[in-house]
Protein backbone atom coordinates (compact mmCIF):
# COMPACT_ATOMS: atom_id res chain seq x y z
CA UNK A 1 0.00 0.00 0.00
CA UNK A 2 1.24 3.25 -1.07
CA UNK A 3 -0.71 6.58 0.70
CA UNK A 4 -0.26 10.08 -1.28
CA UNK A 5 -0.86 13.29 0.33
CA UNK A 6 -0.62 16.30 -2.61
CA UNK A 7 0.03 19.95 -1.40
CA UNK A 8 0.51 22.82 -2.76
CA UNK A 9 -2.42 24.03 -4.77
CA UNK A 10 -4.53 27.54 -4.16
CA UNK A 11 -5.77 31.01 -5.69
CA UNK A 12 -3.55 32.47 -8.13
CA UNK A 13 -4.05 35.05 -10.65
CA UNK A 14 -2.94 34.85 -14.51
CA UNK A 15 0.59 34.69 -15.28
CA UNK A 16 0.82 33.65 -11.58
CA UNK A 17 2.97 30.46 -9.99
CA UNK A 18 2.47 27.62 -7.80
CA UNK A 19 4.03 24.44 -7.03
CA UNK A 20 2.31 21.47 -6.09
CA UNK A 21 3.97 18.76 -3.93
CA UNK A 22 3.07 14.89 -3.63
CA UNK A 23 4.51 12.83 -0.87
CA UNK A 24 4.56 9.46 -0.82
CA UNK A 25 4.34 7.00 1.93
CA UNK A 26 7.42 4.39 0.61
CA UNK A 27 9.88 4.98 -2.46
CA UNK A 28 7.67 3.95 -5.17
CA UNK A 29 8.68 3.24 -9.14
CA UNK A 30 7.07 6.02 -10.37
CA UNK A 31 5.00 9.34 -10.01
CA UNK A 32 2.82 11.60 -12.45
CA UNK A 33 0.52 14.87 -12.49
CA UNK A 34 -2.93 14.39 -13.24
CA UNK A 35 -5.62 16.97 -13.47
CA UNK A 36 -9.50 16.94 -14.03
CA UNK A 37 -11.41 20.36 -14.78
CA UNK A 38 -14.87 20.33 -13.93
CA UNK A 39 -16.89 18.45 -16.94
CA UNK A 40 -13.89 17.02 -18.33
CA UNK A 41 -12.22 13.90 -17.91
CA UNK A 42 -9.11 13.74 -16.30
CA UNK A 43 -5.94 13.97 -17.83
CA UNK A 44 -2.30 13.12 -17.86
CA UNK A 45 -0.30 16.69 -17.29
CA UNK A 46 3.10 15.37 -16.37
CA UNK A 47 5.07 12.27 -16.07
CA UNK A 48 8.49 11.00 -14.92
CA UNK A 49 9.60 7.57 -15.33
CA UNK A 50 11.65 5.68 -13.00
CA UNK A 51 14.37 6.67 -14.81
CA UNK A 52 14.23 10.21 -14.88
CA UNK A 53 12.56 11.06 -18.43
CA UNK A 54 9.61 13.51 -18.76
CA UNK A 55 6.54 13.65 -20.87
CA UNK A 56 3.73 16.69 -20.55
CA UNK A 57 0.75 17.49 -21.99
CA UNK A 58 1.42 19.98 -24.88
CA UNK A 59 -0.64 22.39 -23.18
CA UNK A 60 1.67 22.61 -20.43
CA UNK A 61 4.62 22.21 -22.07
CA UNK A 62 7.46 25.14 -21.63
CA UNK A 63 5.08 26.66 -18.07
CA UNK A 64 5.67 23.07 -16.33
CA UNK A 65 8.27 20.97 -15.00
CA UNK A 66 7.96 17.80 -13.13
CA UNK A 67 10.86 17.28 -10.54
CA UNK A 68 11.45 14.20 -7.85
CA UNK A 69 13.63 14.08 -4.47
CA UNK A 70 16.35 11.42 -5.19
CA UNK A 71 14.69 8.95 -2.55
CA UNK A 72 11.90 9.10 -5.08
CA UNK A 73 9.16 9.38 -2.15
CA UNK A 74 8.20 13.21 -3.04
CA UNK A 75 7.18 14.28 -6.86
CA UNK A 76 7.06 18.14 -7.24
CA UNK A 77 4.97 20.25 -10.45
CA UNK A 78 6.40 23.49 -10.37
CA UNK A 79 3.23 25.48 -12.68
CA UNK A 80 4.53 29.04 -14.19
CA UNK A 81 2.88 31.17 -16.47
CA UNK A 82 -0.82 29.74 -15.16
CA UNK A 83 -3.54 30.36 -17.06
CA UNK A 84 -7.49 29.90 -16.36
CA UNK A 85 -7.44 27.20 -18.43
CA UNK A 86 -5.04 25.63 -15.72
CA UNK A 87 -7.82 25.23 -13.28
CA UNK A 88 -8.96 21.92 -12.37
CA UNK A 89 -7.91 19.78 -9.19
CA UNK A 90 -4.50 18.14 -10.02
CA UNK A 91 -3.97 14.30 -8.88
CA UNK A 92 -1.00 12.48 -8.15
CA UNK A 93 -0.33 9.24 -9.14
CA UNK A 94 2.16 6.82 -8.36
CA UNK A 95 3.20 3.05 -9.53
CA UNK A 96 4.23 0.44 -6.86
CA UNK A 97 4.48 -3.03 -7.16
CA UNK A 98 2.49 -3.47 -10.28
CA UNK A 99 -0.08 -1.63 -8.69
CA UNK A 100 -1.17 2.26 -9.30
CA UNK A 101 -2.43 4.64 -6.27
CA UNK A 102 -3.89 8.12 -6.51
CA UNK A 103 -3.94 11.06 -4.35
CA UNK A 104 -6.69 13.03 -3.12
CA UNK A 105 -6.14 15.95 -4.87
CA UNK A 106 -5.61 19.75 -4.34
CA UNK A 107 -7.12 22.31 -6.26
CA UNK A 108 -5.71 25.07 -8.25
CA UNK A 109 -7.37 27.78 -9.24
CA UNK A 110 -6.51 30.38 -11.55
CA UNK A 111 -8.16 33.50 -12.06
CA UNK A 112 -7.86 35.79 -15.11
Amino acid sequence: QVQLVESGGGLVQAGGSLRLSCAASRSVFSMDWYRQAPGKQRELVAAMSSGGSTNYADSVKGRFTISRDNAKTTVYLQMNSLKPEDTAVYYCKAQYALEWYWGQGTQVTVSP
